[in-house]
């Protein structure tokens, strides 16, 4: 049988007419698709670990498409906090930020190539594909239909690659043949397993690895899943475990009861909803942007592409006197504190002691101009 894609539409928050429409006619237009199975959930951020949308998720076993209205990044590790993971799948259709933010970091790629160990190498992955897709990148929906059936086509395309080890080699010709255009017969494969391609059709019953996924003229449409599910808003931090280091400063400093460690000592979201909503303290901290908050108002918090390496680009607002991330992370604390009837702490408690610690490394260039900039006492 064809391998089948489930694409996962997300709706947004809000019942804005033009999001809700660019939803729908992204579902209208893979209705005729064979091969595809589309499941409408509620806001992906905020189903609930138990609740129907996530159940469903987490029944899917193979490769997936997720359409939603936080950055790819974002729903990516929303997905596997709750329990659904895989590899992570390249798109080619993303918006305009994005694409900008490419260019002007290294991302995860940067990340990956330095020499600090990152908790996703030591985790098990499952072996499947898991696409997510931006609402925010286009206004229409044909070019997220047209990205969905290029995904599907390379989903089609991984049995070819069953067959290449199957036969030890290249198809010949006829073997490709059969391949293509299967009898569901199984009296041309030999003892060892390979195709000799010389039965004749309808010999016997067997195995079909045919791709063809051509709507046939009368095909009508696949009604897709959709999934109620009362949901409230919610806020909590999602951690991107390709850049973790798993430094536990964010442990440290979240005096919420946010995180915990799992059985191996690896730092996790263990109480969610403690998170104090609106507060991206702890993301400001993280010395490794690998904190998320998927609904922020700073793309570079909510899970945009920026790189590790944004970390470390000038903020000139910091020339007139603004605080700088630390500084910014203690006093959204404080206020958070004091909202919930405790004592602000400043810098007296959580401070992250292994930036400190550090020995200090010779100046670069940055270092330099700052220290020019500190000269000319603006």
């Amino acid at each position: 049988m064809p391998r089948k894609l489930t694409v996962v539409i997300s709706q947004g928050q809000s019942a804005n007419p033009a999001k809700r429409k660019l939803e729908e006619d992204v579902v209208a237009g893979l209705l005729f698709e064979r091969g595809v199975e589309v499941t409408v959930v509620p806001n992906l951020y905020d189903l609930t670990p138990d609740g129907t949308g996530m159940l469903c998720l987490q029944g899917i076993s193979g490769d997936m498409v997720v359409v939603s209205w936080l950055f790819s990044r974002a729903a990516f590790w929303t997905l596997d906090r709750n329990g659904i993971r895989g590899r992570e799948g390249k798109v080619e259709l993303v918006n305009e930020a994005e694409e900008d933010e490419d260019e002007d970091s290294d991302g995860d790629e940067a990340a990956a190539a330095d020499d600090k160990p990152r908790v996703l190498a030591s985790r098990d992955v499952p072996n499947r594909v898991i696409y997510c897709l931006d609402f925010k990148a286009r206004n229409l929906a044909q070019p997220f239909i047209e990205e969905i059936l290029r995904i599907k086509k390379l989903a089609e395309a991984q049995p070819v690659n069953i067959l290449m080890n199957w036969i030890g080699g290249s198809p010949t010709p006829a073997q490709q043949v059969r391949f293509d255009a299967p009898t569901n017969t199984t009296s041309g494969v030999d003892a060892a397993g390979k195709l000799d391609g010389s039965s004749p059709a309808g010999a016997g019953p067997g195995i079909h690895l045919g791709l063809s996924n051509e709507a046939p003229a009368d095909a009508t449409p696949a009604a897709p899943t959709i999934i109620a599910e009362e949901s409230n808003r919610r806020w909590y931090p999602v951690i991107d475990y390709a850049r973790c280091t798993n430094c536990m400063e964010c442990i440290d400093f979240c005096l919420f009861g946010v995180y915990g460690v799992d059985k191996v000592d690896t730092i996790l979201v263990e109480q969610p909803d403690n998170c104090r909503k609106g507060c991206p303290a702890c993301s400001r901290v993280c010395p490794e942007n690998a904190i998320i908050f998927p609904q922020h108002k700073t793309p570079a918090i909510a899970g945009s592409p920026e790189g590790a390496a944004g970390a470390f680009k000038i903020d000139l607002s910091k020339l007139f006197g603004a605080p700088d991330a630390l500084e910014q992370a203690v006093l959204e604390r404080d206020v958070e504190l004091v909202d919930a009837g405790r004592a602000a702490v400043g810098m007296a408690v959580g401070i992250p002691k292994r930036q400190t610690e550090k020995a200090a490394a010779p100046k670069d260039d940055l270092d330099k101009l700052m220290d020019s900039l500190d000269d000319l006492d603006l």
